[in-house]
């Protein structure tokens, strides 16, 4: 008997966490607004096409990420219909296998993990897991109004 009790607490215990760790995954949580002057910083995102030019979705994947194939589809869906904005948003896609150096200088631990950066090249928003439509949407559209 205090074997099945042992397993029922070890159990629920699991499952606390688990639903701690799932709670924030495809939430928009605001970034802390990183400057791009950083020349390191700055040459990596330049280098996979984040200049400042305009507003930009950065998404990081993988061959092997089943829920990147999910991000994809609705970042191209935003962008899309932001497309017709004063100064619509980049969809830009890396392969955190081919850009290491940029996963680390912006601390992806997991994947999917996607960036919102605005007209000046700042960090605005990080999602971490899939991000609603509706969410990402109203997170890129102040952005792409023109200044």
């Amino acid at each position: 008997m205090i074997q099945v009790t042992i397993l029922a607490v070890v159990l629920l215990a699991a499952l606390a966490v688990g639903v701690l760790l799932r709670r924030r995954e495809g939430k928009i949580r605001a970034a802390d607004g990183i400057d791009l002057s950083r020349s390191a910083r700055a040459e990596l995102l330049a280098s996979v096409g984040v200049t400042g030019a305009g507003p930009a979705v950065l998404h990081f994947s993988a061959e092997w990420c089943g829920p990147c194939s999910a991000v994809r589809r609705v970042v191209a869906n935003v962008t899309d219909q932001l497309a017709g904005s004063p100064q619509p948003p980049q969809d830009i896609e890396v392969d955190i296998d081919a850009e290491p150096a940029l996963a680390r200088e912006l601390n992806v631990l997991s994947l999917p993990t996607t960036f919102v950066f605005d007209t000046e090249g700042r960090e605005r928003f990080r999602i971490s897991g899939v991000p609603k439509a509706t969410d990402l949407h109203s997170a890129l559209e102040p952005l792409t109004a023109a200044a």
